[in-house]
C-alpha cells in the first residue's frame, strides 16, 4: 500500500490510505459497512489498483481514526458530510463509490441527498437500504441455528442482556454461515471485527444483527432509488444477510442497475469470491467510464 494520511473533518480526523496512487484512471473510493466498523476486510478491492487508485478510509470513530466519545456525532448526516470532506480533500472530482452493508446506506444517502457531480458510478454489495426488511430476512435465518443457539437468543433478546458469552458464541454461529463462511476467515476480515467500535454500531444500528433499536431504526431509501441517475450495481451472496430477494427488489426499484449474485457466498462475498468480484467490478467500472 499506499499513500496515507489523515482528513481533518467534523468531530476529529480520519485516516485513509490509497494503493495505486499516481494511476490514471478514475479512483474508487470504498465505504465500509458497520458503522463502526474498518476499512480492513475491504483489501481485496486493493486488487483493482492495476489501472485505478483505490481509496479506503476508516469513518470517525473506528479503526484508525479519530474516537471522540461525543454520540451527537454518531448520525448519518455527519457520515454524509464526512465523505463529501474526504472527497473534497483528496480531490476526486471524478470518481466511483463502493459502499458495503452501513456503507450502501451511506452511499445512497449522500448520492440521494447531496447529488454530487462526478460520481461515475456506484457499486452497493450487501445492500441495507431498508433496515426493517434487512433485519427482517437476518431473522429469517434463525431457524437454521442450533436449539441452543437459539435459545440464547431469544432469552437474551427478553432480558436485553448481549454481554454474555454464550450469546456472543451464538452470535460467532450465525456469522459463519451469513457473514463469511470462510473456514478459517481471512486475517483482514479478523481485524476488522477486532478493531470494530462496539459503541457506534449499538448507538446508531443496535446490540446485534436481529435487533435494530439505534438511529438507524427506520431507514429506509426504497421510495428514492429512482432518482438516481448514475450507473449501478448491486451485489449479495446467496446467503448472505443482505438476501438474494431483498437485492433483487432493490434492482428492480431503479431501472438499467445491474445485479450480481455470488453462490456459496455470504455477507462478505468480496472476502469469499474474491477473483469473481474483482473480475466483475473491473468490468462494470469500465463499461461505467464508456458511458459518460
Amino acid at each position: 500500500m499506499k499513500t496515507e494520511g489523515y482528513i481533518s473533518v467534523k468531530g476529529g480526523k480520519v485516516w485513509y490510505g490509497i494503493e495505486g496512487a499516481g494511476k490514471k484512471g478514475i479512483p474508487l473510493l470504498t465505504l465500509h459497512g458497520g458503522p463502526g466498523a474498518t476499512h480492513d476486510y475491504l483489501e481485496p478491492l486493493e486488487k483493482l489498483a492495476g489501472e485505478r487508485p483505490v481509496i479506503f478510509y476508516d469513518q470517525l470513530g473506528s479503526g484508525n481514526s479519530d474516537r471522540p466519545e461525543d454520540k451527537a456525532l454518531w448520525t448519518v448526516e455527519r457520515f454524509v458530510e464526512e465523505l463529501k470532506q474526504v472527497r473534497k480533500t483528496l480531490r476526486l472530482k471524478k470518481v466511483h463509490l463502493l459502499g458495503v452493508s452501513w456503507g450502501t446506506m451511506l452511499a445512497a444517502r449522500y448520492i440521494i441527498d447531496l447529488k454530487p457531480e462526478g460520481v461515475v458510478s456506484l457499486i452497493l454489495s450487501g445492500p441495507a437500504l431498508d433496515a426493517e426488511r434487512f433485519t427482517s430476512d437476518v431473522r429469517s435465518y434463525l431457524p437454521e441455528l442450533s436449539e441452543k443457539d437459539r435459545a440464547v437468543i431469544d432469552e437474551s433478546e427478553a432480558k436485553g442482556r448481549y454481554d454474555s458469552k454464550e450469546y456472543a458464541d451464538a452470535m460467532m454461529n450465525f456469522y459463519k454461515l451469513h457473514v463469511c463462511r470462510l473456514d478459517p476467515w481471512p486475517g483482514c476480515l479478523n481485524r476488522t471485527f477486532e478493531k470494530t467500535c462496539a459503541d457506534i454500531y449499538n448507538y446508531m444500528w443496535g446490540p446485534s444483527e436481529f435487533t435494530v433499536t439505534g438511529t438507524l431504526k427506520g431507514f429506509d431509501v426504497t421510495d428514492k432509488l429512482k432518482d438516481i441517475s448514475i450507473p449501478v450495481l448491486f451485489t449479495c451472496g446467496r446467503y448472505d444477510e443482505a438476501s438474494p430477494a431483498a437485492t433483487k427488489y432493490y434492482h428492480k426499484l431503479l431501472p438499467g442497475s445491474e445485479i450480481h449474485i455470488f453462490e456459496d457466498a455470504s455477507h462478505c462475498h468480496i472476502n469469499e469470491k474474491t477473483g469473481e468480484f474483482i473480475s466483475m467490478a473491473r468490468s462494470f467500472l469500465r463499461r461505467a467510464e464508456k458511458s459518460k
